[in-house]
């Protein structure tokens, strides 16, 4: 059974992250690349993000029967579109984000302070829509199991 605590702790986590992501890409980009401080904290509060989506994606697979699923970032991703968790195109774009998260952890030096005012400046959406789309889940997983 999902831990819709748990759950909706991680996706309160995530909201905090991307209001402070929020926040640096409202600099411009000169503003951004200007303070060295600024790209650092963008690629923290990225990263963060990132692990708590799959970290949320991992727990709902585990728990809903997908365990050969929840093992593998990509896997994760595709396993929550295959089982319904979200959509189809949400799907497809966590398995972008998986393939950058791996950049951010084991290719860090490689990632360019552009790039990530780049992905802020037209990323965010998507790690909003995966908290309403997983909330939505959340939400009908909870009224399911109450009429049960």
């Amino acid at each position: 059974m999902i831990d819709s605590t748990r759950v909706m702790e991680k996706l309160d986590l995530l909201g905090g992250y991307v209001a402070r992501l929020r926040v640096i890409s409202s600099l411009s980009r000169e503003e951004f690349l200007g303070d060295p401080d600024k790209p650092a904290a963008a690629e923290s509060y990225l990263r963060r993000s990132l692990e708590a989506v799959f970290d949320i994606g991992r727990h709902i697979l585990a728990k809903t029967g997908g365990v050969s699923l929840a093992g593998e970032y990509k896997s994760i991703a595709r396993g929550l579109g295959d089982r319904g968790v979200i959509s189809k195109s949400l799907s497809g774009v966590l398995v972008q984000m998986a393939g950058y998260r791996n950049r951010l952890v084991h290719l860090y030096h490689q990632v360019s302070d552009e790039e990530l005012y780049t992905i802020m400046q037209g990323g965010l959406p998507d790690l909003e829509r995966f908290v309403r789309e997983i909330a939505a889940f959340v939400q009908r997983s909870t009224d399911t199991c109450t009429l049960t």
